[in-house]
């Protein structure tokens, strides 16, 4: 066996291996994802996660898909930063229907001095409930990144979008190294990352590729992989941009568990637009990770009853806090590594 081809330890994939795994027969693709899945996760749990918004509007960042954009006129009300009791009021109500996995976001291009020190009793309230702790705050210094991980702050999410070469045409105030920087911040400070991208912005297939390659290429994968379907949204300059086939969709999810084997794979924006059936296609593919409740951040999400019905209809259940706890993990990765190591079976696809 090829050891440069263990997808466990595989860093070094190519524009070309990527393109080519998109545009594998469907149903070839879809049995590779599901053989990887079933290695390293129990295919019947998902991940459930709540995002709340805690602060809303007027970001001076131009990301075109975004509603809180302050350069386009959506509509949204803007809102200042939540008071601490609030946040934490609505981290019991996600526990208390479900969720693991607290994530908060503000729609800043970076944590103002002031603000920090609130952002922090938010992370410490939220841990102390026993859930898990996610942030997205924009771009960090290492000094900010540090007390965030000090607070107890478990993930910062921090997407890179799209490819390197298709970014310019989304964002203009804020870099791709910029953004590469921050993750670096992150896992330095002993955080875990969550970062994905957005399918539906009008980039290419060489484009989805370029996105997957660079998150699988970082030097740890990212613990949390969100692969977010645009929300077309009036008042931005991406409101009439063409629907994303719901079969490329779908590879793109199966590409990504490929690459990423031991990253929780989310389901994310956009699941309102998905029908029962695309979204156990998405199961299928390896994503075993959701946002749960009614928005996220300002757009609308399918009803917590309604996952739970589904859920039930597949015979899924949510993914415990302690189901994957590190330890648990990796003695986990390491009886499959033994597995299968003679296994040929996923390499000869991705080859292919």
């Amino acid at each position: 066996m090829n050891a440069s081809l263990n997808p466990v330890t595989r860093h070094n994939w190519t524009l070309a291996e990527v393109t080519a795994l998109l545009q594998q027969p469907f149903n070839d693709l879809i049995f590779t994802a599901q053989t990887v899945h079933r290695q390293h996760f129990n295919a019947n749990r998902v991940q459930v996660s709540t995002l709340l918004s805690i602060k809303t509007g007027a970001c001076p960042e131009d990301c075109k898909y975004c509603p809180q954009s302050g350069h386009y006129n959506t509509g949204l009300d803007k809102e200042k930063l939540m008071e601490v009791q609030k946040v934490l009021e609505e981290a019991q109500r996600a526990k208390d229907i479900g969720s693991t996995r607290f994530c908060m976001g503000a729609a800043w291009k970076h944590p103002s001095a002031k603000d920090l020190p609130y952002v922090l009793e938010m992370v410490k309230g939220v841990k102390a409930m026993g859930m898990e702790t996610c942030m997205t705050l924009g771009k960090l210094d290492q000094e900010q990144t540090q007390a965030l991980a000090d607070a107890g702050l478990d993930y910062y999410n921090h997407n890179l979008d799209t490819s390197p070469e298709f970014y310019g045409n989304i964002i203009t105030t804020r870099t791709y190294a910029q953004r590469l920087e921050t993750l670096s911040y992150v896992r330095d400070a002993g955080m875990k990352i969550c970062s994905g991208g957005i399918l539906g912005m009008g980039e290419s297939i060489a484009d989805r590729a370029g996105l997957l390659m660079q998150l699988a290429n970082l030097p740890e994968h990212p613990e949390s992989v969100p692969i977010n379907m645009l929300v077309k949204v009036a008042g931005t300059p991406l409101e009439n941009a063409e629907d994303v086939d719901p079969f490329d969709f779908i590879r793109m999810l199966a590409v990504a568990r490929i690459m990423m084997p031991l990253s929780h794979v989310r389901l994310s924006a956009g699941r309102e637009q998905m029908n029962e059936q695309m979204q156990s296609l998405a199961f299928l593919a390896g994503a075993n990770s959701i946002f749960y409740g009614e928005k996220l951040l300002t757009t609308g999400n399918p009803q917590a009853d309604k996952d739970m019905q589904l859920f039930e209809r597949l015979g899924i259940k949510p993914e415990a806090h302690e189901e994957y706890a590190d330890e648990v993990h990796q003695a986990a990765i390491e009886h499959a590594l033994i597995e299968q190591r003679d296994s040929s079976l996923f390499y000869d696809a991705a080859t292919h």
